[in-house]
């Protein structure tokens, strides 16, 4: 070892992935001792290829290649029904490739060294130790600008009741998550093992007859999240027109995916000229909206809206209107407009 390389010795003899000396997965020279010639066809991120874990990782390898951690494909998925057919082939050519692609994460960026977000790394998580899991650094980092900060309530908010709890990224996304399971899938909405609420908190196991009746009377009508975002959640306003601003705030509206259903709603950060540089117009800009559900991660059991019924019936707080939708936007986002009715009394 030259001086500089944190590496802790005690992993040489304690970690399997060392036994065979640091040129199974680098390659380089070790039959020199000058560091030049040691290093002459040195691989910097071994695992930017997937065969090299799939050396002994076979199964994972084979699975996580079609993974959307890996390929990315769902930005593309999100975005590509504004694209006429001749844009969408620009925009794989010049601006996925080129720039979506550089997010996805590669085995090392989560087992070893945290993954470069706009140029900057965390660098090694510890010090070269292959880590199984370590949310604080690994998910935080990529997932930093609203997930996580939402989740621990360093964005400013109430921290979800399953922080307070002890539980971290992984106790509900599940490493078959991440890993995939061998089919390509085109985004997240489509993957069987992602989290459900009710996996753990199913129907009819309330421990209160009203909560009992709240729950049947909003079933297939709100989200859970449409009650229980404890708090306001980061929205991305003019991200690509030039302020990379964002701002805190709570949406409630239709789903983009089912009409039926209420449900927090976030801006996500496309305006018609995010894609101009590469000569996209998005020709059809306005056939979906600019703001799409999200699973908020600042879950209260008790919110405004849990407390009473008037925080939605009377009072419509919160709710995406005309007045407050971003100027400028999308038609589709008008059809994301939910108007509460009132109570009979």
């Amino acid at each position: 070892m030259y001086k500089g390389y944190v590496v802790d010795k005690a992993l040489l003899d304690k970690d399997p992935h060392f036994k065979a000396g640091c040129v199974l997965c680098h390659a380089g020279n070790d039959g020199e001792l000058g560091k030049e010639k040691a290093h002459l066809g040195m691989l910097k991120k071994p695992s930017d290829n997937l065969r090299s874990c799939g050396v002994c990782h076979k199964k994972v390898a084979a699975n996580y290649v079609k993974s959307l951690h890996y390929t990315t494909i769902g930005q593309r998925t999100g975005v590509m029904s504004r694209f006429s057919a001749a844009e969408l082939k620009t925009f794989d050519e010049k601006v996925f490739e080129k720039s979506c692609r550089s997010c996805h994460a590669s085995c090392g960026d989560c087992h070893v060294k945290g993954a470069p977000v706009g140029g900057i790394s965390i660098g090694l998580v510890a010090k070269h130790k292959f880590v199984k899991k370590d949310e604080g650094k690994t998910c935080a980092f990529c997932h930093g600008g609203r997930v996580y900060p939402e989740y621990t309530g360093d964005y400013g908010g109430a921290p979800d009741v399953h922080y307070q709890k002890g539980m971290l990224c992984m106790d509900c996304h599940k490493k078959e998550e991440f890993h995939g399971d061998g089919t390509a899938y085109k985004s997240k909405n489509e993957i069987p093992q992602r989290p459900a609420c009710k996996s753990c908190h199913p129907n009819g196991k309330e421990a209160k007859m009203e909560t009992q009746v709240a729950h049947r009377q909003h079933e297939g009508k709100v989200s859970c999240y449409g009650c229980h975002s404890g708090s306001a959640y980061r929205n991305c306003n003019d991200c690509h027109g030039g302020h990379a601003a964002a701002s805190p705030g709570m949406i409630l509206g239709r789903s983009p995916r089912d009409k039926k259903v209420l449900t927090t709603l976030r801006l996500i950060p496309t305006v018609r000229d995010t894609f101009a540089p590469a000569g996209i117009k998005m020709e059809h800009f306005d056939a979906v909206p600019n703001y799409w559900d999200t699973p908020a991660h600042n879950i209260k059991k008790r919110t405004d809206r849990t407390r009473k019924c008037d925080a939605c019936h009377v009072d419509r707080k919160n709710f995406l209107t005309k007045e407050t939708m971003i100027k400028n936007g999308a038609k589709a986002n008008e059809d994301l407009i939910f108007v509460p009715k009132a109570i009979k009394n």
